[in-house]
């Protein structure tokens, strides 16, 4: 029997420039908050006020997601044989589920608003929507310079992306409150906001979910893997304990066991499985067991 594995390359080229890049939007969203909490409570606006209760979550979130590149640069130890990537991918998971509960929020008091109409400064929360727009413009180019395929960094985006949303619909409510007075338009537009939010939660929340939950990688079919390993190699009778995950979404890894014939060149048989892993289906850590067919031995 032959064992062989390859875990090598950890895959962190860019995270110093994903956690740059996070911990520069988490700042800006964190110091933008004050001033939204303090222009919604003057001006009555919901919008401004949903707006910034959503910062103060992406505030947290990037916070933590800044949190989850620190502890994946760590090294592999003992105890954490894989190293502490999974934490980005956890923190995802959170950030998903937060936005769930913004969203909800936001509805529970646009509801409240529509039923019970409050005096909305339009003036105000329109100056005070313009300087939130902006720092969510600034947050979210500063983001999408990182890996928009990495979960974290695409957590943080959908967060700011939400929040942008948010001042885009708080400026439109105000020039329609400014110029007609009709204030049921602020928690209208909140609503709008919350469901563009809810949506773009299920993707992150569905995908960092699969990933905890050891699903295959994406594009990964392990059917289409043995028949083309039984049927491409000739030397392979049987492939079988076909195993795939994701640590995170880069680094996808697989194992399986293969029977070969007595007369097969080991060593040679396992680097085509590999290659074909690679190149098939993007698998560079593999363990692959071999086994002959009639009788079994070690081979390093």
């Amino acid at each position: 029997m032959a064992h062989d594995h390859d875990h090598s390359g950890a895959g962190h080229s860019h995270g110093a420039g994903n956690q740059k890049a996070v911990g520069i939007a988490a700042l800006l969203t964190g110091s933008f908050m004050f001033a939204e909490v303090v222009g919604g409570v003057v001006s009555g606006s919901l919008a401004l006020i949903a707006d910034a209760g959503h910062m103060l979550t992406d505030f947290v979130a990037l916070s933590l997601a800044w949190v989850a590149f620190y502890l994946a640069k760590r090294p592999a130890s003992w105890k954490a044989t894989y190293g502490f990537d999974r934490f980005a991918v956890l923190a995802a998971l959170v950030n998903g589920l937060s936005l769930f509960l913004i969203a909800a929020w936001i509805c529970f008091e646009a509801y409240k608003r529509i039923n019970e109409p409050v005096e909305v400064l339009g003036g105000t929360m329109f100056l005070v929507a313009v300087g939130g727009l902006v720092i969510n413009i600034l947050a979210f180019w500063i983001l999408s310079r990182g890996e928009k395929d990495n979960l974290n960094i695409k957590a943080a985006l959908l967060h700011v992306a939400g929040d942008l949303l948010g001042s885009v619909g708080a400026i439109i409510a105000s020039i329609v409150i400014i110029y007609t007075g009709w204030t049921p338009i602020d928690p209208i537009l909140s609503v709008f906001v919350a469901i563009i939010i809810l949506r773009s939660a299920w993707h992150v929340v569905r995908e960092s979910g699969h990933i905890l939950l050891e699903g295959a990688p994406k594009g990964f079919d392990r059917r289409q893997l043995i028949e083309l390993l039984e049927t491409e190699i000739s030397e392979v009778i049987k492939v079988g304990h076909v195993h795939a995950w994701s640590i995170t979404q880069e680094r996808p890894m697989a194992t399986l066991e293969v029977t070969i014939n007595e007369k097969a060149d080991i060593n040679q048989v396992k680097k085509t499985i590999k290659r074909i892993l690679q190149e098939q289906f993007a698998i560079e850590h593999s363990t692959v067991e071999i086994n002959l067919a009639n009788q079994k031995q070690d081979a390093g």
